[in-house]
């Protein structure tokens, strides 16, 4: 029995245009994500791990790690398929803001809109830059900025 390929599903560097949006599912974040995260990075600052802290902080709680709802972010990014298969590198992040705090039971989503399509010379390939919003269950917008991302040409 033969196997069935393995084939992209994204979108190819020629499908994207600037003013192309998507939103994407939300994401709930919780206390297990922001403990493993702390595993993971080694960041056990207490405005993150420690309730009895934060809860006299300027929070009144904690708060989950920036870079660890960066990563939900590119996660998210996936999981809508559009790079599916055709993304090829993550090239750079800018302009991006922490403009809120993300606490554990937030739910996030993104709205990821397309800026920029520039083909690179003499080749298929190009970079795509995307303009992030990532919102909470209120609506309002917890961080932005926007990715610069290296997207497949078409195979021949």
């Amino acid at each position: 029995m033969t196997p069935f390929p393995s084939m992209p599903r994204g979108l190819w560097f020629d499908e994207f245009e600037p003013g192309q949006q998507v939103e994407t599912d939300g994401r709930t974040l919780t206390e297990a994500d922001i403990i493993n995260f702390a595993s993971l990075s080694g960041d056990f600052s207490p405005v993150h791990v420690d309730a009895e802290f934060s809860r006299k902080g300027p929070f009144g709680q904690r708060v989950a790690h920036g870079l660890l709802v960066v990563s939900l972010v590119s996660g998210l990014l996936i999981q809508t398929g559009l790079l599916d298969g055709t993304l090829s590198a993550f090239r750079e992040i800018s302009r991006w803001k922490f403009k809120q705090p993300v606490f554990i039971g937030d739910t996030i989503r993104v709205v990821f809109l397309i800026e920029e399509v520039r083909p690179l010379k003499g080749r298929k390939d190009g970079l795509v830059t995307i303009g992030l919003r990532v919102k909470n269950q209120r609506d309002q917008i917890v961080m932005m900025g926007q990715w610069v991302t290296l997207v497949l040409g078409r195979p021949e």
